[in-house]
């Protein structure tokens, strides 16, 4: 193969930011051959930019078994992932998902477990570990520069909406229709670097209010902890209702620490270890000598651009997945943790019950505001699968 055959499923904003990447002439080896939407206007309208030789299909199934394409970018709403992804590792496909990787983990699962069968490449948007700031501290903890964690705290409260966002559809925000608030839609890229570089916690504790400073019924205020299995303890802020906000993330080690704030990567390295230190030393207030430095990354990294080629590359060439799709379930377990423990308040064990996890979340369908409206997509069967642009 000289190039890869992509169908895009999902003509929202996201969906159609890759076209805009496509015929930007970003997208290396691959052709769009079909896109698929249920909005007749968004089908044209996408239809319209990308010419007549761009098949168009009214479902995903349709698209899936169509023959032509080789692979698929999901970027419908968090409840189809799952299930077009199945699809289409049945079908013989390679998949690409936007974020998150579902709403819940017992179903992220499942499409773990087909993909694996599948021997198909399978990939998520975590556009975010193209940064370049996030890949040298990934780099730091995985060759020990700052020797053992002993703290990771990321603030992120910089996801300011007003009312009117959150009223430009009636599936947003709901648990029917998006299934979870600030955690599902705005946070997964943090949860995930957070994982990525940190590990997944053995417990987390959260506080979470519903409808704090928003008409909506999901989570629009977080504030967590993790604790990790050697001790360390994490903390995890966020927010869509505080403005100014922030963005800072800081991981603490026994040789050191970083932080990541406005664009800048600065380093504390100390001139020993703080544990010999703090056992050892003979100055009461005695700490160490520490040098500073400070990197400044000329850009952000890739992103989408980068993700999508980079799973082309792999289809092509073989070459790593730099977010492969198993991992989306490290990132979603630790918000489904978050949720849990919010729901029952208490400290929630990672693993939890997802059978657990899965009855509250159907009991909060059930009562959600949103009501799918009817369709002929057989993806729409589950309660889990829902409609809007993402």
């Amino acid at each position: 193969m000289d190039f890869v055959r992509l169908g895009i499923i999902g003509l929202g904003n996201m969906g159609s930011g890759h076209i805009g990447n496509y015929l930007a002439g970003r997208l290396k080896n691959v052709k769009i051959t079909a896109i698929c939407d249920i909005d007749p206007e968004k089908l044209a309208a996408a239809s319209e930019k990308l010419g007549s030789e761009v098949k168009t299909f009214a479902t995903s199934e349709e698209l899936i078994r169509s023959g032509e394409v080789d692979a698929i970018l999901i970027a419908t709403p968090h409840y189809f992932h799952p299930t077009i992804a199945i699809d289409g590792f049945k079908n013989g496909l390679h998949v690409l998902s936007e974020k998150p990787a579902g709403v819940y983990t017992k179903a992220v699962r499942e499409m773990n477990e087909v993909a694996e069968k599948s021997g198909k490449v399978f990939g998520l948007m975590f556009n975010q570990r193209t940064n370049p700031a996030y890949q040298k501290l990934k780099e730091m903890m995985d060759t020990g520069v700052l020797g053992e964690m002993t703290r990771a705290t990321w603030i992120i409260t910089d996801w300011y909406r007003t009312q009117a966002y959150y009223n430009s559809g009636g599936w947003r925000a709901t648990w029917a229709g998006e299934g979870g608030g600030v955690l599902l839609n705005q946070c997964p890229h943090q949860i995930d670097l957070m994982q990525w570089i940190c590990g997944v916690p053995k417990r987390v504790f959260a506080q979470a209010d519903f409808g704090m400073y928003h008409d909506i019924e999901v989570e629009d205020n977080v504030t967590a902890v993790y604790e990790y299995e050697n001790g360390a303890k994490g903390l995890f802020v966020t927010t869509t209702g505080e403005y100014p906000g922030t963005n800072r993330f800081e991981v603490s080690g026994d040789l050191g620490k970083v932080v990541i704030e406005h664009g800048k990567f600065t380093y504390y390295k100390n001139n020993g270890s703080v544990k010999a230190n703090t056992m050892g030393g003979d100055n009461g207030f005695g700490g160490l000598s520490c040098e500073k430095e400070e990197i400044v990354f000329d850009n952000g990294g890739e992103q989408h651009v980068g993700i999508l080629n980079n799973f082309v590359d792999c289809i092509l060439n073989g070459t790593p997945l730099l977010a492969p799709g198993v991992e989306g379930i490290r990132g979603l377990t630790v918000s489904n943790a978050m949720h849990l423990s919010a729901w029952t308040g208490g400290w929630v064990d990672v693993p939890f019950d997802e059978d657990k996890f899965y009855d509250i979340l159907k009991e909060k369908i059930e009562t959600s505001r949103y009501v799918k409206p009817e369709t002929t997509s057989k993806a729409a069967v589950d309660i889990s699968n829902t409609y809007g642009n993402k």
